[in-house]
């Protein structure tokens, strides 16, 4: 088994934590997207979409996509749980990561391909829709302190992939200029927290 990872992305980030979490400890290969590693033929046989984390099962089988991931190694390690103990705690984590994704992550790493220098001669940048990504994002770091202000966690009373999907948005976001705003105290309280963790280095 090995994982195909990209040390500075998110959603690579994001199954790292789960694993670690999970005390999971599998060999990593690192694909270097600045040389070109993640389109050459070679790591497209491996995942078409040129993207990371991809999962080598040790018969060959691929997975790709970090949630999917995450699944198949909640599956087969159970505790600590991570998605849900019963039906009502898996939909309420499904509800908040799902949220975390599509209205974090994705404006995230929206602002940061329109708008960070990387990206440049990569791919077509509209640097207008960078900035609204960039204000979306804004948008909902003051939702979040508004939600968090009653709750230690996103989803339930304990860290879940919603919280680590969230963490690591906000750590690229961080990466790129979009600071948690200082008067927003809970969702702080919350970075600071998840971020003290000792799995939040993997």
């Amino acid at each position: 088994m090995k994982l195909y990872d990209l040390s500075s992305g998110l959603n690579p980030r994001r199954v790292r934590i789960f694993l670690a979490e999970k005390g999971v400890e599998i060999p990593l290969q690192e694909v270097d997207m600045m040389k070109g590693e993640n389109a050459t033929p070679e790591y497209l046989a491996i995942n078409p979409m040129g993207t990371m984390p991809a999962l080598e099962l040790d018969d060959g089988t691929i997975l790709t996509e970090s949630i999917a991931i995450c699944r198949y190694f909640e599956s087969l390690h159970p505790e600590p749980n991570l998605f849900g103990h019963n039906p009502l705690e898996q939909a309420q984590i499904e509800m908040w990561d799902r949220r975390m994704e599509l209205d974090v992550a994705v404006p995230v790493m929206h602002a940061f391909q329109h708008s960070h220098p990387f990206w440049e001669g990569r791919i077509p940048q509209a640097k207008t829709y960078g900035e609204l990504a960039s204000d979306r994002v804004r948008q909902r770091m003051a939702w979040l302190d508004r939600e968090l202000a009653t709750r230690e966690y996103i989803a339930v009373p304990r860290y879940t992939v919603a919280d680590i999907t969230l963490q690591c948005s906000l750590i690229v976001a961080k990466a790129i200029g979009l600071r948690i705003p200082e008067d927003h105290t809970s969702l702080t309280r919350w970075f600071q927290n998840v971020t003290s963790r000792p799995t939040a280095r993997a």
